[in-house]
């Protein structure tokens, strides 16, 4: 049974809202860190959600392969829709800066590459509902209730390309992270028709969605031909207001919240 996706404030991240994933890729349990983070602000009048995920690779992985990323990605809280993406950053091969803008009055997103100059283009926002970044996308799972069986349609922005999902409920799995043992829901996005990207290489993208209370996304994974990164929760900021979301809290040594593991 599948569902389309209609404009509905956007909850995927509460204000104040902080993950921490631990990476593992291939032989390496600890290859890099990423973090994502959400807070609200108010820009000429509008609700807003501000998201950064801070990519940063880790220990041997660094020295053999030093990578650094940050993305921003700005939405419209009422609605969900996307306003824009930021992402720069480095490795080995070549520098990352891109910009993407969407105006929803024209139907159209501008994707500005001020690296690889030759690409950046104006696009048509494609039929079906508007887009979402990936990791939104796969966030924004946790309040949907979704059932084995199940399957929700949505449309993925990624760089300057769009990308039409359909994200399967797939089955209930017990996984064990930093934070302790979850019951989870697996949920997997396929492309159905004319795949492309990862999804036409065979690649496939999984998030593990806990069924307490937290609802928190706590194992994230991309399969590609030469290997899978792995990401695991490994640290949890609840959002200042503890109503927000029905998670037991307990500071660590550091002073930080964390989200208490399910008993």
């Amino acid at each position: 049974m599948a569902a389309v996706v209609q404009a509905a404030p956007f909850t995927a991240f509460r204000d104040g809202e902080s993950f921490t994933y631990r990476v593992s890729f291939a032989i390496f349990s600890h290859a890099g860190d990423i973090i994502i983070s959400a807070h609200d602000d108010k820009t000429d009048g509008r609700d807003l959600v501000r998201i950064t995920t801070d990519t940063r690779s880790n220990g041997i992985v660094r020295g053999l392969y030093e990578f650094d990323n940050k993305a921003e990605v700005v939405l419209d809280r009422p609605t969900s829709r996307l306003q824009s993406v930021k992402e720069s950053g480095a490795d080995p091969k070549r520098a990352t800066d891109t910009e993407f803008v969407v105006d929803y009055a024209t139907r159209t997103a501008r994707f500005t590459d001020r690296v690889r100059t030759e690409r950046s283009a104006e696009l048509t926002l494609p039929e079906g509902g508007d887009p979402i970044d990936l990791i939104s996308a796969l966030v924004q799972t946790r309040d949907w209730n979704l059932e084995p069986g199940q399957k929700r349609d949505v449309v993925v922005q990624f760089g300057r390309d769009f990308y039409p999902l359909a994200i399967h409920a797939e089955a209930y799995e017990t996984v064990r992270t930093p934070l302790g043992k979850y019951k989870t829901l697996v949920l997997v996005p396929r492309m159905e028709k004319d795949p492309k990207g990862v999804f036409k290489r065979g690649g496939e993208i999984k998030v593990w969605i806990a069924q307490d209370g937290s609802r928190l996304p706590v194992k994230m994974q991309l399969k590609l031909k030469f290997g899978a990164a792995t990401l695991l929760l490994s640290k949890y900021e609840a959002p200042p207001e503890p109503e927000q979301i029905s998670v037991a809290t307990a500071p660590d040594q550091s002073g930080t919240a964390k989200a208490s593991p399910p008993r």
